[in-house]
């Protein structure tokens, strides 16, 4: 599974690459969208790496996120509560593990919205003219997107 982070804006950018992150629903910068592993996904990522941060998430990571950020329709918070009553799993740290294995979508949670808004990184970027091998904060984090993603919790 990744997690994509919107990191710059689109003003002056072309159509093609305005059009992938609106149909990856990253509308606004410090969005953060989960997609699974498969090459549809990889296609889109590669077409807007310049302008995302990207890597593969683990569980620990996703429950913080669905915990700090998850939201329902009506703004109102995931809680553990409204995963036990609206699906088969016994809270957010079941799920996480099952979304991060590639066993559930988000999808399967009625009502809970595939954004999630996060907070701007504590310290902020390095650079959004860069890519992470150059010292920036574009482009394939790997495993560090974890770390990315709990600054930005």
């Amino acid at each position: 599974m990744f997690a994509i982070v919107q990191v710059r804006g689109v003003v002056n950018t072309r159509r093609e690459i305005k059009d992938t992150l609106k149909m990856l629903r990253l509308h606004h910068i410090n969005h953060c969208v989960l997609v699974p592993d498969t090459p549809e996904y990889l296609g889109m990522i590669r077409k807007v790496k310049d302008f995302v941060a990207y890597g593969e998430i683990d569980a620990a990571t996703v429950e913080v996120i669905l915990r700090t950020r998850g939201r329902l329709a009506g703004n109102y918070p995931l809680t553990d509560d409204y995963i036990r009553t609206n699906s088969t799993y016994a809270g957010i740290a079941q799920f996480s593990s099952a979304l991060s294995a590639g066993e559930a979508r988000l999808s399967d949670i009625p009502g809970l919205k595939p954004v999630l808004r996060l907070h701007p990184p504590r310290k902020g970027y390095r650079t959004i003219k860069r890519t992470v091998q150059q010292g920036g904060a574009l482009g394939y984090y790997g495993a560090e997107i974890n770390s990315l993603l709990h600054k930005m919790r």
